[in-house]
Parts: structure tokens; sequence; C-alpha cells
């Protein structure tokens, strides 16, 4: 990352840590941390293969997360409800409403997603990477529920929605 400005964050696509790619059904670029941008915000962006998978159901409890599709279409749970999106729309799930994310079966899904003020997550995302890789396990992403304000719940509405794909 470099700044341009004096305050002003900036990222540069090609200095974007990337997790997943390759064969992987989802890549993330990793854009800005809380970190970096004063708490104001948190954000990566994922693009998803045909029908695969983003995040499970979960919440935030102290923030909002945005969801803007820059191409493809998605599907967002949002409360008890599966939104579908596609290019150019742009959802807000505010804290503690349930909410995931996965690629319309299919239909690929690019998505830009903001937290709200910004929750230091890169390391959950490097968690995730790891627990993929079979170097951390699912006792460890429990673990650090509270520390990533990510909590993960059951949602019928969601089962039933990417069951149908």
């Amino acid at each position: 990352m470099s700044l341009a400005v004096p305050g002003t964050a900036l990222v540069r696509s090609a200095d974007a840590e990337i997790i997943g790619g390759g064969d992987a059904p989802a890549t993330g670029r990793l854009l800005l941390d809380s970190s970096a941008t004063g708490g104001a915000l948190s954000s990566l962006r994922m693009t998803l293969t045909p029908g695969a998978d983003g995040a499970t159901p979960h919440l935030h409890t102290a923030s909002s997360e945005l969801f803007y599709v820059l191409g493809g279409a998605a599907q967002v749970l949002a409360g008890e409800e599966v939104l579908t999106l596609e290019e150019g729309d742009l959802a807000v799930v505010p804290p503690n409403v349930a909410h995931a994310f996965a690629a319309v079966p299919g239909t690929e899904a690019d998505l830009l997603i903001v937290i709200t003020p910004g929750v230091e997550r890169f390391e959950y995302f490097r968690l995730l990477a790891r627990l993929r890789a079979g170097e951390a396990t699912i006792q460890e992403l429990l673990d650090s529920q509270d520390l990533y304000d990510n909590h993960f719940l059951d949602s019928p509405q969601w089962k039933a929605a990417r069951s149908q794909g």
C-alpha cells in the first residue's frame, strides 16, 4: 500500500494480497484493512466461479457489510431473505443481521465488499486459507468469532436457496 495524499488510503491492484485463486472456487483480493483507513472500513474484492459459495451465514455485531456486484450475479442472504444481485446492484446489511453470499448457480460473481466501521479482518481471511489447506482447524475458526466480529449461524432460508441450484 502507498499513500498518494497524506491520510488517504490507497492500494494498487498489483499490490493487493491474493487469497485463493488458481483452481479454488473463490479468489479474494485483500484491499484495505481497518488499520489502513483509521478504522473507517475494511474492503476486499471477491471473485467466485460459477455457483461457488462465498461466505456461510454469519453476522457482525458492530459493522454493516456492503456488497457491490462488479460483474456476474450473486445470491445474498439478508436476514431471512435471499436476494439476487446483478452487475451494478448494491446491498448493505446492517449489524446483527444474518448474511451470506455466493455466486448464482451457473454464473460467476465479482464483488466489492466493504465493512464499516472497519474490523481488522485480513488475518481472518488468511485463517480461512489455512483452514482450506489443512493447516488450521475448524476449532481455530470458531475460536476467532469474537476477535473478527464474525459470528456463524444457521439459516434454513440460505440452505434452501443454495440447494435449488
